[in-house]
């Protein structure tokens, strides 16, 4: 029988579907064909079933209360309440040899979990909060960053998907390097399964979040230069977020209308028909952990223009696999993208060696099996060592936002095996 594993995530397919929610289901699901029993606990939607297996994975919802908090942090920590409830009502002791959490939005369940259970906890941390925000500005942001390092602090094993962000959760809550694994995003199977049907004239193509940090600003500002050399270009946007409106103002008062295409949240279907359209894919972010996205392009053989940052600028070999261009520089990426658009030898060039980097290094089946190693590893020492309640971390953290040095937790909160290992 396989590890037993609970998977503590805030959003699933096919509801709230971002980039975590997609890398928990996939790598739940490749797992379970391993041989894992894998339940995620996520959140739920009112007028949906609590429990539902898909594609083996058994799915918990714990519905939110409805009671419109003032603030995101407000709602998270009522979320955890529901996730604690639905806990208490389904399981039971032993029923699980491993929690893994995914961020801080669902940090408070896990480390209650963990210490009700005595069963060890695993962390990934998918971004952080002074990464996102650029520094810590507001209390919510302080909170949000502590909430962080807590995760961090009570985890047996941190998980980051990129070198950078390996970097990152070391510097921000001076977190042990060999307690620190990089295992990285993957991509699913049907991905490569996608035809290439070029639209008849240049098609731009970003998928993502409208937010600042993924620079959809920039690219609009980039298109006003594209169409000067290439008229019959067209941007198409596929996500949402708080920048919409923003965004569509910039198009109308730069006379974009016609060039520029919002399509909202689409499915996986029409986002690889998208793919198979565009011609170029452009992610000019100028924060960006892994950048699941530029996975996707390259998969189904879509050349990739991307901001020099986090894991996208790991990811990509420039002038190999894609191009990297400075975050924030609307110039060079209109630049690059107008040679790319007139150029397409090179594009065929690119997507072949993407396409080849993605099936060699990408397959969530090996993500899934070094996933499995270190849960594996994490369980057999926790069998080794006693248990019990960790200090309190009251007064631990300065006004700041900077936190003190800790001795490693008890009750296997720190035990680590030598050496920073890398997927």
């Amino acid at each position: 029988m396989g590890l037993k594993v609970l998977m503590l995530t805030w959003e699933y397919p096919p509801d709230h579907v971002g980039g975590l929610g997609r890398h928990v289901c996939h790598l739940s699901e490749a797992m379970v064909k391993l041989g894992a029993e894998v339940t995620v606990l996520t959140r739920g939607v009112h007028g949906r079933p609590l429990i539902r297996e898909q594609a083996g994975v058994e799915v918990m919802a714990a519905v939110p209360y409805d009671l419109h908090p003032p603030s995101f942090v407000t709602w998270a920590a009522q979320f955890n309440v529901s996730l604690l409830e639905t806990c208490n009502r389904f399981f039971s002791r032993g029923r699980f040899d491993l929690i893994h959490a995914h961020d801080w939005i669902v940090a408070y369940a896990a480390r209650a979990l963990k210490h009700s259970w005595e069963v060890p906890l695993v962390a990934t941390i998918h971004a952080t909060e002074c990464g996102r925000q650029k520094g810590l500005h507001t209390p919510m942001q302080h909170h949000i960053s502590q909430t962080e390092w807590w995760l961090c602090y009570e985890a047996w094993k941190v998980i980051t998907c990129s070198r950078s962000m390996r970097n990152e959760v070391q510097h921000l809550f001076s977190v042990p390097g060999d307690k620190i694994k990089v295992i990285p995003n993957g991509i699913a199977d049907s991905w490569f399964q996608v035809k290439k049907r070029p639209a008849p004239e240049p098609m731009v193509l970003y998928v993502g979040r409208l937010v600042p940090e993924k620079g959809p600003h920039v690219l609009v500002q980039a298109m006003n230069e594209v169409v000067h050399h290439y008229p019959a270009a067209r941007l198409v946007i596929a996500g949402g977020g708080p920048m919409e409106g923003h965004l569509k103002d910039m198009v109308y008062r730069n006379g974009l209308g016609k060039i520029v295409e919002f399509v909202g949240h689409v499915g996986d279907e029409e986002l690889r028909a998208l793919y198979s359209r565009a011609w170029v894919t452009a992610f000019p972010s100028s924060y960006e952990p892994f950048g699941i996205v530029a996975l996707e392009a390259m998969a189904t053989g879509t050349p990739c223009v991307v901001g020099d940052t986090g894991g996208l600028g790991e990811l990509v070999e420039h002038g190999v696999t894609g191009y990297k261009v400075q975050p924030g520089n609307p110039s060079a990426l209109a630049k690059t993208l107008v040679c790319l658009i007139g150029d397409g030898k090179k594009r065929e060039e690119l997507a072949s060696n993407g396409r080849e980097l993605v099936k060699r290094d990408y397959r969530w089946e090996d993500i899934a099996r070094t996933t499995l190693s270190l849960y594996k590893d994490v369980a057999e020492a926790n069998a080794r060592v006693s248990w019990f309640e960790p200090a309190r971390t009251k007064g631990r953290f300065a006004s700041t936002g900077t936190r003190d040095s800790l001795q490693p937790a008890a009750g296997g909160g720190q035990a680590t095996e030598s050496g920073d290992s890398t997927f």
